[in-house]
């Protein structure tokens, strides 16, 4: 269901550097929002095209985004404060399906981890593997994910938290302990290919939500369009979750 909703900002605030969380007053946003969706936030009149920001939690009438601050508009953003009010267009894209039977492994790496978390406090066997790159990066996202998840598996690029390396380097060791029924993963490309990789070699399903430029966030400008093996698709419309098979078909 798609709307335009004036929410209130209830806070905005840094949790790590220029990472910021952004928790609104949206009671049927947070009705009607899936695991993995979007909205396109007007940041103000002073900027054109709306800012598209992952929904990472949905619940008890309060939205929570996160955002890393690096350009004028997110920067703005930053510095809007309590009581203030934003124009949402929402909630867009198809979301993740959270009915599949058995457990599930989220796989994040970086802000990749926001729309994981909506995924994690919507089911109940749940997992998550974090990657980051050092212990400011991930501190955050394990609080966050602490109450919604049964297992945390961590590695940073330093070494600073966890096992030291990326998720994939992780990932097949984890995937010795528990049998899952499929992956869900977001984060750069380069590690959602990977994450791919392993699957396949695992037998297992995944799905990836993938990260485009996007003007409109409605399917019509078309800046966002990716190559599938079943055709031209856009992200903002047809995803931005997809079957790994389908993007990574090469």
């Amino acid at each position: 269901m798609l709307k335009i909703f004036d929410t209130e900002i209830i806070s905005n605030a840094e949790v790590s550097a220029n990472i910021f969380k952004l928790e609104i007053n949206a009671p049927e946003l947070s009705q009607i929002a899936k695991a993995g969706q979007f909205v396109q936030v007007k940041i103000s009149d002073e900027f054109t095209l709306r800012r598209p920001l992952g929904i990472a939690s949905a619940k008890n009438g309060v939205v929570k985004i996160f955002y890393r601050v690096i350009g004028k508009g997110t920067e703005f953003l930053s510095t809007k404060e309590t009581g203030e009010h934003l124009n949402i267009l929402g909630a867009l894209g198809n979301g993740f399906d959270t009915n599949i039977n058995g457990r599930i492994l989220l796989i994040g790496g970086g802000m990749g981890l926001a729309p994981l978390l909506s995924v994690a406090e919507k089911i109940d066997a749940v997992d998550v593997l974090i990657g980051g790159r050092n212990k400011g990066e991930v501190d955050f996202w394990i609080k966050e994910f602490r109450a919604e998840v049964d297992k945390i598996y961590i590695t940073t690029d330093d070494g600073s938290l966890g096992s030291r390396g990326f998720v994939t380097s992780l990932l097949p060791e984890v995937l010795e302990y528990e049998d899952y029924a499929a992956l869900y993963t977001c984060g750069p490309e380069i590690m959602m290919r990977g994450v791919y990789k392993i699957a396949v070699e695992n037998n297992l399903p995944c799905y990836v939500s993938l990260e485009r430029r996007m003007a409109c966030g409605l399917g019509a400008c078309l800046s966002c369009s990716i190559d599938t093996a079943s055709g031209r698709k856009k992200v903002c419309k047809d995803g931005p979750i997809f079957d790994a098979r389908e993007v990574f078909y090469e």
